[in-house]
């Protein structure tokens, strides 16, 4: 059977348990908070003066800090590119059944994007009010990313796929944590805690796409284990990769955020080798056993794969000179 086919059959065969991932991963809207219960309520009294209060404690959040913000949200905003992507995997049908219910991956992925959606807007309006970053450029941003898309070396392979989201969302979720961290640390309290329930929400859908691949790798272990293998050879990409600025082509931008975040502390390569370590002791890489010749290979590659990153980080020196960026306008942060 050719390995689509065979994919496909793994697909349909952990289909019934999607729904029990969406209750026990995903929140119900009524239930879930919304941007605006982190945000002032402008129809209040109090709302003028909350913004004021944003707008003094943005005051006191340095250069690098704002441009990981900027790239964080307009990684989030790009939602639409993910979830065609997500919705294009093998197995994830869109056509509704007979009955009028969904199929239930493509049910998931449209439930997880519902979730998504409210960072990249609860994060947007927050710069808006913060008044300390330049809105328009940000926007086109934002528009470049969603048309220029992305390439994470997947293809439609579910397999593949899913490494990727499990890999994502938890590096997602350690920048938005320390986000908040360095904001709270500066008295930002209202954005120290909407980053921190950002991530939050990033840990849920992490401990989700994990628990596929760990399905995954009950019923297709050799294949599963290749695919894990191909992924981190290629290395795991951010979806923002093509991030660029307006009147620039697809260059610096990302390395340039990457250096920042470096800098910070927000997201750095030893957080890409610790979360290789996590996914390999939760799925449980050294145990796998009954392998192809080939899928016993990449287990040993896996294995060893922390170790040989962590040779290569320590002698990589993170760039000290800030990039300006139009994001950001730099009136006095520093």
């Amino acid at each position: 059977m050719a390995l689509e086919n065979i994919r496909l059959e793994v697909m349909k065969t952990i289909e019934s348990k999607v729904d029990g991932f969406i209750d026990q991963y995903l929140i119900p809207v009524d239930d879930i908070w919304q941007p605006t219960d982190l945000l002032p309520n402008l129809q209040g009294e109090e709302g003028l003066e909350n913004v004021k209060q944003i707008r003094e404690e943005a005051k006191e959040l340095g250069y690098d800090f704002w441009v990981v913000l900027v790239a964080d949200m307009v990684t989030e905003e790009a939602l639409p590119t993910y979830e065609s992507w997500l919705m294009d995997v093998e197995g994830v049908d869109q056509q509704r059944r007979a009955d009028g219910e969904q199929n239930p991956w493509s049910k998931w992925v449209r439930h997880w994007t519902g979730e998504e959606n409210r960072h990249g807007d609860a994060l947007n309006k927050y710069l808006y009010l913060s008044g300390r970053v330049n809105m328009r450029e940000i926007e086109k941003t934002t528009q470049h990313l969603i048309n220029d898309g992305f390439d994470i070396g997947t293809g439609r392979d579910p397999y593949k796929n899913f490494v990727y989201t499990s890999f994502q969302e938890l590096a997602t979720n350690i920048s938005h944590k320390r986000v908040g961290q360095l904001a709270k640390k500066k008295g930002n309290k209202m954005l120290g805690k909407m980053c921190n329930i950002i991530a939050g929400d990033e840990m849920r859908h992490y401990m989700a796409y994990r628990e596929f691949v760990k399905t995954i790798f009950e019923h297709d272990p050799s294949e599963m284990m290749l695919a894990f293998h191909d992924m981190m050879k290629k290395k795991i990409v951010m979806p923002a990769q093509f991030l660029r600025e307006s009147g620039e082509g697809i260059a610096q931008a990302f390395e340039n955020f990457s250096n920042a975040a470096q800098r910070l502390g927000v997201y750095t390569t030893y957080d890409y080798i610790e979360i290789l370590k996590k996914l390999n002791a939760y799925w449980e890489i050294d145990k796998m056993r009954a392998l192809t010749d080939e899928a016993e290979k990449a287990r040993d590659y896996l294995m060893k794969l922390p170790d040989r990153m962590t040779r290569i980080a320590d002698r990589i020196a993170i760039p000290q000179d800030q990039y300006t960026f139009k994001w950001v306008e730099n009136n006095g942060i520093i």
